[in-house]
């Protein structure tokens, strides 16, 4: 069914448009004077219109791609077209690949194109995900499949072991991980793991999970290893690699203005690196979103930063999804005498979806209805003050 969609939509309209577009040129030809001249406008007017007609680009596409390409004869672009179509790529996923990369046409489809398709689909690439795939890096389809993709796929194969650990990794490196080579990146990376006592079940997940720091030079990934091991965390632990994967994505410069986003509110360093031991993503949330949730903490929860800092989970979660609803909920419990207002706000908020649903709504929605509008957020940012018996200081749960 695809391939019959196909072949009228790029391949009969793109011969009827040229049937067109000669009139269009001979009419041109009346109005020029210069054969050079011509031959470029020609040549360059029979290019927009087979992106336009056969790739369906818009015209704005058609013409910027035609910068990059000429197309002097249809039969090598009509084969790149019949081979995506013959391998189930629809018309979007077709236009979509030439806009980005509009030489693709001109690739020789039998020795270029069609091996690297068929490969990965042997991996389990789904025609959609490929195409994605190939979207989101150029270099694929340019990469030499025998001398670079499938040795570097073995490599990684010998730690994570399927082809759908395999995909994974694939997917989000975005390609990345070929333009590397085995024995100057890859190979050198994962030994300096090896070298701080990571075990290979924590290295398998760094490829699948966060592939991109493995493409950092040498170099720059030694240097980043050692600096996460003399912050003291366990390289036994996910902590570590994780933090390698933090500091590989981020510049110094925007890490030291996180840092300083935290000390504003009164964190010491040993709490800041506490922080970043117990969860090293923390530091990936922008900095804005870290200096949101700590002056709510701060300014409208009245909690300690030091206090804080022991729970850095929470600076990656949302604070209109999950944080905001979840002290509506505390609010209206305490407003009620339901939950002692010497509860460890900072322990609920951190609690699994699950275990805070079961705790305090679903065990109350009988006794207080309004229980599930507050969690769902219905009742909006209404601010409701209770004193704690500790501290005899007003809480405002916004």
């Amino acid at each position: 069914m695809m391939r019959v969609f196909f072949k009228p939509l790029f391949l009969t309209k793109a011969k009827a448009s040229l049937s067109s577009h000669a009139l269009f040129l001979r009419t041109i030809s009346s109005t020029e004077s210069t054969s050079g001249t011509l031959g470029s406008i020609n040549q360059k007017n029979l290019t927009v219109s087979y992106l336009m007609n056969s790739c369906g680009l818009p015209l704005k596409a058609a013409t910027s791609a035609a910068q990059k390409i000429c197309i002097e004869t249809t039969e090598r672009p009509d084969s790149v077209i019949e081979l995506f179509c013959t391998h189930g790529f629809d018309n979007t996923h077709v236009a979509n690949l030439i806009t980005k990369y509009p030489p693709l046409l001109l690739a020789n489809p039998v020795k270029i194109l069609k091996p690297k398709i068929e490969f990965f689909q042997s991996l389990g690439f789904s025609t959609s995900d490929l195409g994605k795939f190939f979207l989101s890096n150029k270099n694929i389809l340019r990469t030499s499949l025998q001398k670079q993709i499938i040795p570097t796929l073995n490599f990684l194969k010998t730690f994570v072991h399927t082809n759908e650990n395999l995909i994974s990794a694939l997917k989000r490196s975005r390609g990345a991980i070929f333009g590397n080579k085995i024995k100057g990146v890859l190979e050198p990376n994962v030994a300096s793991l090896r070298s701080y006592g990571v075990p290979d079940s924590h290295i398998s997940k760094m490829i699948i999970f966060r592939p991109m720091a493995l493409t950092l030079n040498s170099l720059r990934f030694n240097d980043v290893a050692a600096r996460v091991n003399s912050m003291g965390i366990d390289p036994k632990s996910c902590s570590f690699f994780l933090a390698i994967f933090s500091l590989t994505v981020m510049s110094q410069q925007k890490w030291e203005m996180k840092r300083e986003a935290f000390k504003s509110f009164g964190w010491s360093d040993d709490e800041f690196h506490l922080a970043f031991k117990v969860q090293p993503m923390v530091m990936l949330s922008s900095e804005k979103k870290l200096r949101r949730l700590m002056d709510f903490f701060v300014k409208d929860l009245h909690l300690k930063p030091s206090a804080v800092a022991k729970y850095p989970n929470l600076f990656l979660l949302s604070l209109e999804r999950r944080i905001i609803p979840r002290c509506s909920v505390l609010q209206l419990l305490m407003s009620k005498g339901l939950v002692g207002k010497d509860v460890n706000i900072l322990t609920v908020l951190n609690s699994s979806k699950q275990s805070f649903e079961k705790r305090y709504v679903i065990r109350y929605e009988e006794e207080a209805s309004e229980v599930i509008k507050a969690y769902e957020g219905e009742m909006g940012k209404k601010v409701i003050e209770l004193k704690s018996p500790k501290t005899d200081r007003s809480q405002s749960f916004v």
